[in-house]
């Protein structure tokens, strides 16, 4: 028997003794008490219904307003993470380039240029400037990423600026910073322009004597703008309260004239990491409504409704925090995953100089378990004996804080006692409070990266070596000065030692600019240019005709940083004069062919467009005698003989439309790209192909569809090709003599959207005939192939080539019912730009032409 099963007999067992008590009882009773028992049980079931109502009502909104808590601390406590993220990154930047400065690596203008590229990139910044130890302004950049000799004027007049023997709150900062050697943040004051700023102050250490400072100034109305999460914005207010309470600044702001509602529910952190009196202060308000209804109906559906609420909103809170902990382990997961794979060692000091970390990769390394590092001080175990004193001078200069910035290369000991050249780089560690707790330094192996190094090297020498041997020209020039700065040997045996050459084969575009340049000197075209991005862009290849070689080049052009630091220009060229020659000559056999399959196409059509042609000059024939006939017996009235002229008329000009198609078709011309509609294309070749599919009693079905791309196509050569289809899907269905429900074929137009081939438009003639061989598809482009008996074998491979030379693609594939060939299907693509995968239109033009 399950469990529950005997669960609910055992509690039957326990409560029948009670229900027997309870039952004799009630039998003792007296109907009239029995009676008012019955009145008083549901009225005391409703009392304690309302009861529970209100208890839980009461419970419900005290749990509301502890949740609208927990959410503002929450939210508040977010945006404190947020700007102080924000503050410790921009003070770690301050501080290495605080670190530059002290070390003489950047001077004023250098200084400038990178300042500007720092406040540039973070709009909280009004200012970053540069003081000397006697409160000099060295160099100012303002928040706009450029030198202002405005800021900071030493006249007493700007707020921002700190003044000896005053107590601004700039210069309580910057005699803090020159006391303790730390960055300090100031107290909140208001600047020249009036915006509530505050400024974070980093001294200037050079070799242990205090040279100045580097501040940088921020708008606490910006702070709150771009780094409080929109998420946060929108659910609760967030303002910056200043030492006395004052807003400083709010993400609400309130309508003129009007005061901000007080919140009943407050949280206030500091503006961590700065400390200095600004607090940041979540606000939330209770949303509940009166205890007490109109009704109690309305108090049960409340409170029914409430109870709904409620259940789904619990089920959707612990969903949510179900996903919240899954993300948060996977996250946890994906994080210690990547530490474990990282190929970088990292390694935690404090400022006792003892490890308190170590990665998988730095263990792997060293060969040394995390047990064997954990807390151990210099030296430490994976330093060679004989070079502890080399460490101990590196490891000084790390707690010093003067390791040099590309990193120091050193000698690295494993378990084994095998060595390994290895990079280290170091960087400080700061708490949440801006306070340094120790070192984070990684260690990458660079021994293979120095190994490869010297075989570069080495290779150098065999590469030039290489470029020497090379058929093509390979020339590299200055752009500054127009200096031929290399040049291989078949560069010399064309043009010498001459950087004409080069500019004729760049297209005279360095020679332009170098006398722009001669005619002003003082203007330096390429300053501004990132010199990084041009050396990593290339150019198109493009052909250049030397007239005094008589030769064609294939020229390919890149920027690149010479030896020396100088912007330069490398050429390849390779001589394609015998390549063009033949694409010339095969250009005018592929004229040449199209030509004469147009007129084979019209030969073969010959008996068709002359029984087409009959047709309208019978016509006009007929009506001619007629009218003569009438006209000699005075039995025809004007409007009679206007009509049967409008009718002579209309004939003529169908058989003139006729034969101007054919000679558009059939006449040499050059080939000619332009922007054509694919329904004019169709609409021409169906009107030329009908006349064969008449006398052949074969049907044809068009589906174009509606708002198709312009194709930059030669219309004539497109057209050829769907004529060419046509004439081949006819032939086949009457010479295998196919009965009338089989003899018609199908042309569709349409556009499509595919991975590999990306934008087209496909036309695609499928018909039922007998299909074709599989041998015959392999070889059915080869020249000169054919399976007719008098064919000439250039159809197929002639609309191969014409479709190919406008980037298309044309396949051909059976039919099939089961095991049996039921129709043939040739298709081709042109490519055309086509914004989505699914805008082909509904509409069509369906056509069909029967015989």
């Amino acid at each position: 028997m399950p469990a529950p099963t005997a669960l609910k007999i055992a509690a039957r067992r326990l409560l029948l003794p009670a229900e027997r008590v309870v039952a004799g009882w009630w039998r003792r009773q007296s109907p009239a008490r029995q009676d008012r028992f019955a009145t008083l049980g549901p009225l005391i079931s409703v009392m304690l219904f309302l009861a529970a109502i209100i208890s839980a009502f009461w419970y419900l909104r005290n749990e509301e307003i502890e949740r609208e808590s927990e959410a503002v601390k929450r939210d508040t406590e977010i945006a404190q993470q947020q700007i102080r993220l924000r503050l410790i990154e921009n003070q770690e930047q301050l501080v290495r380039i605080a670190r530059e400065i002290a070390t003489r690596t950047l001077d004023a203008q250098q200084f400038a240029a990178q300042a500007s590229g720092f406040a540039r990139d973070r709009p909280e910044i009004t200012h970053v400037t540069w003081l000397s130890s006697r409160r000099e302004r060295r160099a100012s950049v303002s928040a706009a990423g450029y030198q202002a000799d405005t800021l900071m004027s030493f006249d007493g007049r700007d707020p921002s600026m700190p003044v000896a023997d005053q107590h601004s709150p700039v210069e309580l900062a910057f005699q803090t910073a020159r006391e303790r050697r730390q960055p300090v943040y100031s107290t909140a004051f208001a600047d020249a322009n009036n915006l509530t700023v505050f400024q974070v102050q980093v001294p200037l250490l050079d070799r242990g004597a205090f040279s100045g400072v580097l501040i940088a100034e921020y708008s606490v109305e910006a702070l709150l703008r771009y780094y409080v999460p929109t998420e946060v914005a929108v659910r609760h207010p967030v303002a910056v309260l200043d030492t006395g309470e004052q807003w400083v600044a709010s993400t609400v702001t309130p309508m003129p004239g009007q005061r901000m509602q007080r919140a009943s529910i407050l949280h206030e952190v500091p503006l961590a990491p700065a400390l200095n009196g600004l607090l940041l202060r979540g606000q939330g308000y209770r949303t509940s409504i009166g205890l007490i209804s109109n009704t109690l109906f309305w108090m049960v559906v409340a409170l029914s409704v409430l109870t709904v609420w409620m259940l789904l909103g619990t089920w959707k809170h612990m969903r949510r925090r179900l996903q919240i902990q899954t993300a948060l382990s996977n996250e946890t997961n994906f994080r210690r995953a990547m530490e474990n794979s990282m190929l970088t060692g990292m390694r935690a000091m404090d400022m006792d100089s003892r490890i308190s970390y170590v990665n998988p990769a730095f263990c792997a390394m060293t060969g040394f378990s995390e047990a064997e590092l954990i807390g151990r001080k210099p030296p430490f175990p994976y330093w060679p004996p004989d070079r502890y004193e080399e460490n101990s001078r590196l490891l000084q200069q790390e707690i010093q804080g003067r390791s040099p910035a590309g990193g120091a290369e050193v000698k690295v000991m494993r378990k084994d006692g095998s060595l390994f050249d290895a990079r280290m780089y170091v960087s400080p560690l700061i708490d949440p409070k801006g306070k340094q707790n120790g070192w984070m330094t990684s260690m990458t192996n660079i021994t293979e990266a120095k190994r490869v190094r010297d075989q570069l090297s080495a290779s150098h020498e065999r590469f030039t070596t290489v470029l020497e041997g090379l058929d093509a020209a390979v020339s590299v020039l200055s752009v500054q000065q127009g200096e031929l700065l290399f040049a291989n040997r078949s560069y010399r045996l064309w043009f010498g030692a001459d950087p004409k050459g080069h500019a004729m084969l760049a297209g005279n575009q360095l020679g332009q600019a170098k006398r722009e340049n001669e005619l002003d000197e003082d203007v330096d075209d390429y300053s501004g240019l990132a010199a990084q991005q041009l050396t990593e862009l290339g150019s198109d290849p493009k052909e250049v005709y030397i007239e005094t070689l008589e030769m064609w080049f294939d020229v390919r052009a890149r920027y690149l940083q010479w030896t020396d630091g100088r912007l330069a220009q490398m050429l390849i060229a390779t001589d394609i004069t015998a390549r063009r020659h033949a694409e010339a000559l095969a250009a005018q056999q592929a004229e040449k062919a199209q030509v004469t399959s147009r007129l084979m196409t019209m030969g073969e059509m010959a008996s068709s467009v002359a029984h087409e042609l009959n047709q309208p000059l019978t016509a006009i024939t007929n009506y001619c005698n007629g009218m003569v006939s009438r006209v000699r017996n005075d039995a025809i009235k004007k409007d009679d003989l206007l009509a049967a002229l409008e009718k002579t008329a209309k004939q003529a000009q169908r058989a003139g439309q006729i034969i101007h198609r054919i000679r558009n078709f059939v006449k040499r011309s050059e080939p000619q790209r332009q922007p054509s509609s694919a329904h004019a294309i169709i609409e021409d070749a169906v009107e030329l192909a009908g006349i064969e599919l008449r006398r052949r009693s074969i049907a044809i079905h068009t589906y174009v569809a509606q708002r198709l791309p312009m194709l930059v196509v030669d219309p004539i050569l497109i057209e050829q090709v769907v004529l060419n289809l046509l004439k081949n899907a006819a032939e086949a269905i009457d010479n295998a003599g196919l009965p009338v429900s089989r003899r018609h074929i199908e042309l569709r137009v349409v556009p499509k959207h595919t991975a590999e081939l990306g934008g087209h438009v496909e036309f695609s003639v499928t018909d039922m005939g007998p299909g074709l061989p599989e041998e015959v598809i392999a070889r059915m482009y080869e020249a000169f192939f054919s399976t007719k008996a008098d064919g000439m074998g250039i159809g197929l491979g002639l609309c191969r080539s014409i479709v190919e030379s406008h980037q298309g693609r044309i396949r051909a594939e059976n039919l099939y019912n089961g095991q049996t060939i039921v129709g043939c299907r040739f298709a081709f693509t042109i490519p055309v730009d086509i914004p989505r995968p699914d805008s082909s239109s509904g509409n069509s033009m369906n056509t069909a032409a029967t015989p």
